[in-house]
């Protein structure tokens, strides 16, 4: 029987605690352990970008890091984009408005890396964003939606920070 270690990590602004063994993978952990099933798993190599999560407010490949190895740190997954009162994010609305979806395979890991990219270029250019998307693969669309949607992701955060940013001005 295989040696179970216990992994304690904050998943989506919750603590979380859970035994695995040595070598569960982030992605396995987080959809059979946890039950956190948004995060999809397509080519168990890291190619795809489907089981995107964020590390630490950083892009990662859950299916290939160890669950051991995020051990007190914080996860984004898919389900914690959203806001505590379930209104979708910026990212969320515009994938949805924009048809920057089509299975739906793809789209979590696409969520959380477009989360990450506009949170470090919230004026990405075409470039930028198809620099930005270019780990996560999408095998239905010809990506010009995808586009789009980042692009209208930016355009609705801007509007959503310039009322408090008005706010704090005056």
């Amino acid at each position: 029987m295989e040696e179970t270690h216990e992994v304690e990590l904050t998943v989506n602004g919750v603590r979380r605690t859970a035994r695995a063994p040595a070598r569960r993978l982030l992605s396995d952990l987080l959809r059979h352990d946890l039950g956190l099933t948004g995060t999809h798993v397509g080519c168990e190599h890291g190619v795809c970008g489907c089981c995107t999560v964020l590390l630490d407010g950083e892009p990662v490949r859950s299916c290939l890091m160890l669950a051991v190895t995020a051990a007190g740190h914080e996860v984004t997954t898919v389900e914690g984009l959203a806001a505590p009162d379930g209104t979708p994010s910026p990212v969320q609305r515009a994938f949805q408005e924009c048809h920057g979806l089509q299975c739906g395979y793809c789209t979590p890991g696409f969520l959380c890396t477009v989360t990450a990219l506009l949170r470090d270029n919230p004026r990405p250019t075409d470039r930028d964003v198809v620099e930005g998307i270019s780990g996560n693969l999408c095998r239905c669309t010809g990506y010009q939606n995808i586009i789009r949607s980042v692009h209208r992701a930016a355009e609705l955060q801007a509007e959503q920070q310039a009322p408090r940013q008005a706010g704090e001005a005056g």
